[in-house]
């Protein structure tokens, strides 16, 4: 434990829906909600405006329509927030060397090793420059904590939420933690809650006093020793700057179950794909090709194969997963499907040869494997060509018109497409609808949330950021934008 609050919790404040907000001048201080849109999607993120009608992460988003029936529903823009998060984590790694990103929107940092800061005003004062510098290079909000160690810095951004900054004092721990619910704590969630709760323990100081005998008792000896040592307010966990990966996956849920065994093996040989694209963009390569089936009725089934090296072909890994897909029953229908990749290593084996043999005598390419292979015929279906496909326009994302210009999709169907016209930092934008036809309408580009912060490039000395309403707008007392002629339900 740290005698200064040196160690630093940055959380982005309702990253998705605000850098929604913060794109669309006219969402600004609207319930804005981001995640699968189909009847078996979750809520990714809500913002606050959102919240206040009960809608939180996780949730169905069935439920959250229910709850907010009039708010604007997004499909995310994972490219552009990551864009986003490249920018956040230039800030936090001038800050310190030893920076450790917990997902695109969360990092803890170690000031005391970036020489930043060594007492309480060195690290207030750092974390106030941060909250700065992030609202000038991204035109977005976050919360800051700062403690002497992870968990209470990870309580106290939470603390802080929204756009604000909290310290907590080295000394002052079990008199903060004392009062405050067990699920505060890491590790402890609902089951691991109730099972607390029916043990009388419902406060950190209940868990204090219990003592780690009692706690080993109930919850084993890892969990038992470590949540009473937590309860303790004593946590030396360092901020780790790189984490090993273990695994690469992709999965997808479908919205109508799938039966048609050539659609089924078709969305196996997508995510094959798009796992190699993760796996080659990490500078991995991996062993093991995992395959998971969730069922029509929720049972989720998991096969995996270990090559004899570790590989990054898309042609080795589809194979193996197509094998896999084989030894699985999906007469009754197919709720989700996975491909994922591990045993990691940071190398390719060189002899492919070597492993498409494992795909009964093929190559990558298909073609025999060599002497005393027996020739393998793919038998591929082709589906006759059915006229050309209309195309799909996601809520939320970007379009460009060849007349009207940069704006984005507000909702689409019966052959028509809603595109509302704006720009971040414009006034909010006209709404005009098309056919999903129109060849002057595309797919378009994020445009950077502040005009001179590009993604992937730092500002020059000296600039000044063009000035962007933050995404907060319209939380902190300043009035949502009325209903005018232009207004358009945003929901599809």
């Amino acid at each position: 434990m740290r005698a200064a609050p040196t160690i630093l919790h940055l959380d982005m404040d309702a990253f998705f829906a605000a850098a929604e907000q913060a794109s669309k001048p006219s969402l600004r201080g609207k319930p804005v909600i981001v995640g699968g849109l189909g009847p078996r999607g979750v809520v990714a993120t809500a913002s606050y405006e959102a919240r206040r009608f009960g809608v939180h992460s996780a949730m169905p988003m069935g439920q959250a329509r229910r709850l907010a029936p009039n708010a604007a529903y997004l499909v995310p823009r994972f490219a552009f927030y990551r864009s986003i998060s490249e920018q956040v984590m230039r800030l936090l790694g001038s800050l310190s060397p030893l920076v450790e990103p917990l997902s695109l929107d969360e990092a803890f940092v170690d000031l005391e090793a970036g020489g930043v800061a060594d007492d309480t005003e060195s690290a207030r004062a750092a974390g106030e420059r941060l909250r700065a510098d992030i609202l000038a290079t991204t035109g977005l909000s976050g919360s800051v904590g700062l403690a002497g160690s992870k968990m209470l810095a990870k309580i106290a951004s939470e603390q802080a939420k929204p756009d604000g900054l909290a310290l907590i004092p080295p000394g002052t721990e079990r008199e903060l933690l004392g009062p405050k619910s067990v699920r505060i704590l890491p590790g402890v969630g609902p089951a691991t809650g109730e099972h607390l709760r029916r043990a009388g323990m419902t406060t950190v100081s209940d868990l204090a006093e219990a003592g780690e005998d009692e706690l080993v008792r109930l919850l084993g000896r890892a969990h038992g020793a470590s949540l009473h040592r937590m309860a303790l307010g004593y946590d030396d966990r360092p901020v780790v700057a790189e984490r090993d990966a273990k695994s690469v996956s992709v999965e997808d849920t479908f919205a109508v179950d799938l039966h048609d065994r050539v659609r089924i093996r078709a969305e196996v040989e997508r995510l094959a794909e798009r796992c190699v694209g993760r796996l080659r963009a990490s500078g991995h390569s991996g062993r093991t090709i995992v395959l998971k089936v969730r069922r029509f009725d929720f049972s989720t089934l998991t096969r995996s194969e270990t090559l004899r090296g570790p590989t990054d072909a898309l042609g080795v890994v589809r194979e193996a997963a197509g094998r896999l897909l084989d030894s699985v029953d999906t007469t009754g229908g197919v709720r989700l499907l996975g491909v994922g990749v591990s045993g990691l290593a940071d190398y390719t084996q060189e002899d492919l040869f070597a492993q498409s043999e494992l795909a009964g005598g093929r190559s990558e390419d298909g073609t025999g494997a060599g002497a005393g292979a027996a020739p393998v015929v793919a038998e591929v279906v082709v589906a006759e060509p059915a006229g050309p496909a209309e195309r799909y326009w996601a809520p939320g994302h970007d379009v460009r018109h060849a007349v009207h210009g940069a704006g984005w999709v507000q909702g689409s169907g019966l052959g028509r497409v809603t595109v509302r016209f704006e720009e971040p930092g414009s006034a909010p934008g006209r709404v005009r609808t098309f056919a999903v036809d129109d060849p002057e309408l595309e797919a378009g580009e994020a445009l950077p949330l502040v005009r001179d912060s590009v993604p992937g490039r730092d500002r020059g000395p000296g600039s000044v950021p063009a000035p962007v309403p933050p995404a907060a707008a319209g939380r902190g007392g300043a009035p949502g934008l009325a209903a005018g002629p232009d207004s358009h339900p945003y929901h599809p």
